[in-house]
């Protein structure tokens, strides 16, 4: 009775150490290099616009600067980051006929892949992915409103590149063929049933 009382013990002991290492590894960040460039350029870009008057009297040169590091992080994140971090990918293509057709794909993931996969990045590239362009709409409101004409170019740029690589991903994420008016109406439609479903449980 003793000897099985400490193998249940065993392997109840040996199970914790699983599970509490297939948690570790999906916190842990596999690709380290292409999550620091995910928020790299894009972080700079708001800070060089934020900084660029106080340390850089130049306008140009700020402009330049921003304008490359926008580009930059348009292309890593479009071909790189998307793919090493989460699985997913979105480009366009010109077929025959001379006709342009988006794409968006998914990494079909197994059960294997599905374990392996890091939250850690996956949380560090939907945050990134979508807060920037919340920022740079932001810039480009505060720049209507305090009348500097000289920087609308700029904000335009960064709210067209980053929330073009957002509305990709999302598409990405919710399937191409599905459209995002019709998954908010549904969205709303559910979030209106379940109001009303409540109300008659209550009454």
């Amino acid at each position: 009775m003793l000897t099985g009382d400490t193998n249940d013990e065993d392997v109840s002991l040996f199970d914790a150490e699983e599970d509490a290492g297939k948690r570790s590894k999906r916190m842990n960040i596999k690709h380290p290099v292409a999550s620091f460039f995910h928020l790299f350029f894009r972080v700079t870009a708001v800070l060089v616009y934020l900084l660029c008057d106080i340390f850089s009297p130049g306008f140009i040169g700020c402009m330049v600067t921003i304008i490359l590091l926008l580009s930059c992080d348009f292309w890593a994140v479009k071909n790189i980051t998307g793919r090493l971090m989460v699985g997913l990918r979105w480009w366009n293509q010109v077929d025959d006929d001379g006709r342009n057709h988006w794409v968006f794909e998914a990494r079909k993931a197994s059960g294997k892949q599905q374990a392996s996969d890091s939250a850690s990045e996956s949380r560090i590239f939907w945050l990134g992915l979508i807060i920037c362009p919340v920022i740079w709409v932001i810039f480009a409101f505060s720049t209507l409103f305090s009348f500097e004409i000289k920087w609308v170019p700029v904000v335009i740029m960064g709210v067209v590149l980053q929330g073009a690589n957002l509305y990709g991903y999302v598409r990405c994420k919710v399937g191409g063929k599905t459209s995002l008016k019709n998954m908010a109406t549904n969205y709303f439609g559910r979030q209106f049933l379940k109001q009303a479903m409540s109300k008659e449980e209550e009454s």
